[in-house]
């Protein structure tokens, strides 16, 4: 079962169908813009006047890329500001745009982001732009700022939940007919595991499958211990670790 938002479905669910498995296609958030966006269109309008714009997603990408479209604007050249992104799918999504990385973690985790930018040249008293999710975590930014950065973290996107389209899911996982459960982030876990309302039931019906550390820890809190957790952080390293996992594992959950 694939929990991520319907248009980025594709990719975890044709890698998995071509190593044979069964896809049940379940999103348990949508993409929307903010409600107010108000910031968001005030950062655009002086994206030159930053010194490093830093994605955290592929979502931040499309969505400030989406929104400088609808008003007319135009990327900064480059050189005019050094560029961001978490790890390889977003930088991506950053190419997919015609623009070009400077920074890529080896690891992609906000920590990670931060100790790269700090290689990359002093942080103190340069302006800083995180175009981001409406629930994203508070550690990079405070990170940044520890080092001297001024930050304006604004909203590019909120992610919203589809409980409503995730009874039939429910209803498979309860009959023990889902091997696996695939999160990609903690807001598909938050999602998801809302739309269960009697959690206790499907302890050991399902692996879950977590796509990195900090979507496992989103589990954790829900009272979930991830079962698979990809040792790279990317939709391939979440298939090889599901791949591996049943490889191993003769008995089955459920």
């Amino acid at each position: 079962m694939v929990t991520r938002p319907r248009e980025q479905l594709a990719e975890l669910v044709g890698g998995l169908r071509r190593r044979g498995a069964e896809v049940v296609e379940a999103p348990a958030i949508r993409i929307e813009p903010p409600l107010d966006q108000a910031p968001l269109d005030r950062a655009i309008g002086c994206l030159a006047n930053y010194d490093w714009i830093v994605f955290t997603s592929a979502n931040g990408v499309r969505s400030l890329m989406t929104r400088l479209r609808e008003l007319g604007k135009k990327f900064p050249d480059h050189g005019e500001v050094q560029l961001a992104a978490i790890g390889p799918a977003t930088a991506a999504a950053l190419a997919a745009q015609g623009l070009k990385v400077d920074v890529v973690p080896e690891r992609f985790v906000a920590e990670e982001v931060f100790a790269a930018l700090k290689r990359a040249g002093p942080l103190a008293e340069r302006r800083i732009l995180l175009p981001r999710a409406d629930i994203a975590r508070q550690a990079l930014p405070e990170l940044l700022r520890s080092a001297g950065a001024t930050v304006e973290v604004v909203v590019a996107y909120r992610t919203v939940p589809v409980s409503q389209e995730l009874a039939s899911a429910v209803r498979l996982l309860s009959d023990g007919g889902i091997d696996v459960v695939t999160f990609t982030s903690g807001s598909t876990v938050r999602s998801f595991l809302s739309a269960v309302q009697d959690k206790e039931p499907l302890y050991g019906k399902f692996a879950s499958a977590s796509i990195g550390p900090i979507t496992s820890q989103a589990l954790r809190d829900a009272g979930f211990q991830p079962t698979i957790e990809a040792g790279v952080y990317t939709v391939d390293g979440l298939i090889e670790a599901i791949e591996r996992y049943f490889g191993d594992e003769p008995a089955r959950p459920g």
